[in-house]
Formats: structure tokens, sequence, C-alpha cells
């Protein structure tokens, strides 16, 4: 999906890996995107680390999240669980999106609670589909 591929980035080809991504953004964003890869890791540290949809995406038991760089801002994508409603509406946010300025600190709590949401959800889906 080339929607999800950052103008900022080469789009000739897609990246075969995560660190691959983050060495092909602007040096002015690669922090951002290295800390928002370390906030992911220890969240779900069981996570594998693909490329998905042309960017870095993690799975566990299914899909987690994902994120990509843009020119003002780094998104995370995934579904966020209702009860961290409030907690985003400081956030620019779309269906399963969720935009952080650059110019701003991450909110490195506020994603590892959406991570961990993530693998709960995705450890509860597994538990009730052995169940079967």
């Amino acid at each position: 999906m080339s929607g999800f591929m950052p103008s900022t980035m080469n789009t000739s080809s897609v990246p075969k890996s995560v660190d691959e991504y983050i060495a092909r953004a602007p040096q002015e964003i690669r922090g951002k995107l290295q800390e928002l890869r370390a906030t992911i890791r220890a969240a779900a540290p069981r996570a594998e680390e693909v490329i998905s949809y042309h960017m870095p995406y993690y799975k566990y038991s299914g899909h987690l999240v994902g994120f990509a760089a843009y020119r003002d801002h780094v998104s995370l994508f995934g579904a966020f669980p209702g009860s961290l409603r409030q907690q985003l509406k400081p956030y620019r946010t779309g269906r399963g999106s969720v935009q952080f300025p650059l110019d701003e600190p991450l909110p490195a709590q506020l994603i590892s609670k959406i991570v961990k949401a993530h693998v709960k959800m995705n450890e509860s889906k597994a538990s009730e589909d052995a169940a079967r």
C-alpha cells in the first residue's frame, strides 16, 4: 500500500528490514523512529519485527502495531482500545492511526499501553481459538 509510504523517504524499493527503513528516513526523524521502535519492543518483547505495508510492523499472535515516518510526524498504526480515547485526544487520530508531532516528545507510556493492550487482545483470541 503506497499510502503508508512516507513522502520523505526513498520509495524506489521496499525496505527489507526495520533497520533499513530507519536508515532511509531523513536524519532528523531517525531518533524518533528509534525511540518508537524501542518503546514497542519493550512493550512486546516477543513480537516479530517485519516490514508490512512498506513500514515496520510487529506481530505476536496476529498483528500488533506498525509505524511510519512523515515530514512533520511519526504515525502509529493499529486499532486503539476505547479505554485510551481520552489519552489520545491531544493527538491527531484517524481510523486506526495516531500522529505524534516531531517537535514534541513521544508519549512512551501511552504507546506502551497501546501495544500491551494489543498483546492481551491477541493472546486472548489465541486462547479462545485453541479452546475450540
